[in-house]
């Protein structure tokens, strides 16, 4: 083989560290942002937050209002100097007059400024009481002795927040180091608190409690909760009327009682906390055209630091090995906020392009969302479809019709046959409202359903009905009908 050198001419798309993280921070959420910001900020010497701007406002503030308030105290002062010379040229006594609101013995009924009489910091904040300490406070009322409150609190702590007992007998034996008949009968005490149906190991087992606490046993609730409470689920109410030969009005009775039954007894002391959402984007009518906010609020406004800035002009006085180590840093911190800003950029742009294709949407609600895909958004503002999807992933819109992610206004369309097209989630929106406005003696099939999209000119499969049904989690029609 021969050996020699070649020189060639090539392209190849190189991801430098810069692009990677332009790339990471646009798909990140706006709390995955705020931690990048933070962490940058801790590891950066040379990026800091900008608060300058609100300091001199904070400043220019203060300079005024200590103005205003030198006039005023001027103001007073005359008054009171004025006010002074009256009283002397007067002859009322005023030592006389404040006498008695001198008097120390004398209780206006004030509250004394000392820190015995304010209330405590736990009378003031409230907490909702969960199910393990109502469980508790009940069983320190009841328990006969150590031993039982101690098996107690155990078989407690293992209840989930639904009511649920998770741990068997033998389990709460063994770790207890006590006999399964003391485990049984203190999950029977348990079983009788309140709130009904708490400590059962199923669904079954916490109606029959609840059976047993309303006076119900040997009725026909006990027996179709026993033998048919697939049944019920399935409202195949003839064939439990065939197996306890009684009327279906007598069976709507009894599945009316267990219908009002809790299945969940820990509900009510449920203390999960609600998350909110908080918008990337605002879009806000303003006559008669939309206008595009960025949420800003919470996120730090960066900028180099003027101390290290002043440093690396004068570079003659530093070593090389301090300066070498701020030049880097500066220029990651240069590059972080220009892709923050880039970033910002970006989701402005996709959130118009969303505003100008859905104009509709905004106007008169979700029926009137168009098909959409990323393809459209990328075409509108020259960018990849990887961008347009980064861009919108985690993302959330505010809007005149409410909150949805930006990804919400992106799907297939169903077409029409006017020759027209709709998006598959306004379909989604028309079975919905069907559904909540049927009979519930008589409700619709998926076939009915479709039936009545077609003759709205919407063309759509009857198994394409069914995807969307279970989609909107909304049960089959023999789940749905009700005959009492």
């Amino acid at each position: 083989m021969e050996t020699r050198l070649d020189l060639r001419l090539s392209q190849k798309l190189i991801m430098t560290p810069q692009l990677q993280q332009a790339i990471k921070l646009l798909q990140l959420s706006r709390l995955e942002l705020t931690q990048a910001v933070s962490q940058e900020l801790l590891e950066n010497p040379l990026l800091e937050e900008d608060v300058l701007i609100e300091e001199d406002i904070a400043l220019s503030e203060n300079a005024e209002r200590e103005r205003k308030d030198d006039y005023v105290e001027e103001k007073v002062e005359a008054k009171e100097d004025e006010l002074l010379n009256g009283a002397e040229e007067s002859s009322f006594m005023w030592d006389d007059y404040y006498e008695d609101d001198r008097n120390e013995d004398r209780n206006l009924g004030y509250f004394a400024s000392s820190h015995e009489d304010m209330p405590s910091y736990e009378q003031m904040s409230s907490r909702p009481v969960d199910l393990t300490e109502h469980l508790l406070w009940q069983l320190r009322l009841s328990a006969s002795d150590k031993k039982y409150e101690e098996t107690g609190a155990m078989i407690i702590g293992n209840i989930d927040e639904d009511g649920y007992l998770r741990a068997t007998d033998e389990e709460l034996s063994g770790i207890l180091k006590v006999s399964e008949a003391d485990v049984k009968r203190v999950i029977k005490l348990i079983q009788g608190f309140d709130p009904m149906g708490v400590c059962a190991r199923d669904l079954k087992e916490c109606l029959l409690i609840q059976v047993e606490q309303l006076g119900l046993k040997g009725t026909l609730v006990e027996d179709i909760i026993l033998y048919h409470l697939e049944d019920v689920e399935k409202r195949n109410y003839a064939k439990i009327a065939k197996r306890f030969n009684v009327s279906l009005d007598e069976i709507g009775k009894a599945i009316n009682v267990i219908e009002k039954m809790e299945p969940k007894p820990g509900r009510a002391y449920s203390v999960s906390e609600t998350h909110y959402i908080t918008p990337d984007v605002f879009v806000v009518k303003s006559d008669g055209d939309y206008l595009i906010y960025l949420n800003d609020d919470g996120l730090p406004k960066l900028r180099i630091s003027q101390f290290y800035r002043r440093l690396l002009g004068a570079r003659n006085d530093i070593p090389n090995a301090t300066l070498n180590y701020m030049e880097e840093k500066f220029r990651s911190a240069l590059w972080f906020i220009k892709n923050i800003e880039h970033r910002n950029r970006t989701i402005y742009r996709v959130a118009e392009s969303i505003v100008k294709f859905q104009r509709e949407f905004f106007d008169k609600g979700i029926q009137h969302l168009k098909p959409f895909v990323l393809r459209d958004v990328a075409m509108d503002i020259s960018m990849h479809e990887s961008t347009v999807s980064r861009a919108t992933t985690n993302k959330y819109m505010f809007t005149p019709q409410g909150i949805f992610e930006l990804k919400y206004f992106f799907s297939s369309g169903i077409q029409k046959t006017d020759g027209n097209a709709m998006s598959s989630l306004s379909v989604h929106q028309m079975i919905k409202e069907m559904v909540n406005s049927e009979n519930e003696k008589t409700p619709f099939s998926d076939q009915e359903i479709t039936d009545k999209l077609k003759a709205k000119t919407i063309e759509i499969a009857r198994r394409t009905i069914a995807k969307y049904r279970k989609e909107l989690n909304i049960p089959s029609v023999s789940k749905r009908r009700r005959i009492f």
